[in-house]
């Protein structure tokens, strides 16, 4: 890493939560597990059709502290970060530098164009 991050937007990290929905299936919601400041890169993103018509799907990387694998403070794939209505969905986590002192989040931003 040649320079260090500026952690200047903050971000609830989220975990899904599902409950029987006493049908056969499932019903989903999102727990807080706390807040993660980071620095929020986007990265060229796309447009494709959806049901409900045009969807953009923006690619970021997030630079938050690190933290060692199973604390709670360290995002995981399947997990979200949270910036108001803005969604970002972990894709996958990595040590940003030798040393463990950052992470990188892959993460993407969904939204209806």
């Amino acid at each position: 890493m040649s320079r260090l991050p500026q952690l200047s937007r903050r971000l609830v990290l989220e975990e899904p939560l599902r409950t029987l929905d006493g049908a056969g299936g499932f019903d989903e919601s999102w727990a807080a597990l706390g807040t993660l400041w980071a620095e929020v890169v986007a990265r060229t993103g796309r447009e494709r059709a959806g049901e409900g018509g045009a969807l953009s799907r923006v690619p970021y990387r997030i630079t938050v502290r690190g933290a060692p694998a199973g604390a709670p403070s360290r995002p995981r794939p399947e997990q979200r970060l949270r910036e108001g209505a803005r969604i970002f969905r972990i894709l996958a986590v990595a040590e940003a530098d030798a040393q463990g002192h950052y992470l990188v989040c892959h993460a993407e931003e969904e939204g209806a164009v």
